[in-house]
């Protein structure tokens, strides 16, 4: 499956319930996966559920820019309009690795794809107004620190550390993208899922000693089931009530305040200007 996060399985096991619901009203979704193959088989299983046959299947490796441009000139020439972006796919703890344009894997994946790809389809979510933006952050970013002196962490990558900072990443991109949308009819919420049952957490398996694996193990027994960790993401992307609100970060359906780290304006602007010139903005 994929390198990063089996993005395309978690999103479908994740949001299952809530494409299902968007289709059942009418919606048309198009699903950006890596793996093809698993693609289609879970939007032929989202067409049966939903009675809805308007859900199609695009590729996108968010470890790769120029994948990222691909589907943005695929949407941008076949579709009409774009009401509803939500950025799920990620990785989690992954040994040291980097991405086709050379950057640290978990902060390529997790924040720079999300970036280029969200601000290249900026225009058409303005001219779809009113439209949202999801960002699938985690309350791993109380933990993260922006190393802008090593970015890639080339110098001291730790998994965890390489994980949090990206995440970090997440709520501070949020945070500057709405205030940059700021009366355009675009809204951005980040949120924290919850401890959810998915594969993401399988590069931490081995490095955990048994014990360490026994605790894990009744953790997830304990977690949230797909269905439950879609909520918050569902309830950003559709939930009327927040139609007016944007740049807040969420848990359970419900507005919490973020780390301070998160709430810094000075290092969300910088983030942005360091982001957009990794990836060619600028």
């Amino acid at each position: 499956m994929q390198h990063y996060g089996e993005a395309v399985k978690n999103f479908i096991e994740t949001h299952a319930t809530g494409l299902t619901v968007l289709l059942v009203t009418g919606a048309r979704v198009i699903m950006a996966c890596r793996d093809m193959t698993r693609a289609h088989i879970a939007a032929d299983e989202i067409r049966q559920q939903s009675g809805n046959g308007n859900v199609v299947v695009r590729k996108l490796d968010l470890a790769c820019l120029q994948s990222v441009r691909d589907l943005v000139k695929n949407v941008t020439e076949n579709e009409k309009h774009l009401d509803i972006l939500i950025n799920n796919a990620g990785v989690m703890m992954c040994p040291k690795s980097q991405t086709e344009d050379g950057f640290e894997m978990q902060f390529g994946v997790n924040h720079l794809g999300p970036f280029l790809l969200t601000n290249c389809l900026l225009d058409m979510m303005k001219k779809s107004a009113p439209s949202r933006i999801v960002i699938v952050s985690s309350m791993a970013h109380e933990k993260g620190q922006i190393n802008f002196e090593d970015i890639n962490l080339d110098k001291d990558y730790q998994r965890k550390k390489s994980y949090c900072q990206s995440k970090l990443a997440n709520v501070l991109f949020a945070r500057e993208l709405a205030k940059r949308l700021d009366g355009t009819g675009v809204t951005v919420y980040s949120l924290h899922p919850g401890v959810v049952r998915t594969e993401l957490a399988r590069h931490i398996l081995p490095t955990l000693a048994l014990w360490q694996r026994i605790i894990f193990h009744i953790i997830v027994t304990l977690a949230k089931s797909p269905r439950e960790g879609a909520q918050t993401s569902i309830y950003c992307a559709v939930d009327e009530g927040l139609a007016n609100t944007s740049g807040l970060y969420y848990s359970d359906c419900a507005p919490k305040v973020p780390a301070p780290q998160a709430r810094d304006d000075t290092a969300a602007k910088k983030l942005w200007d360091v982001s957009a010139s990794m990836v060619g903005l600028v």
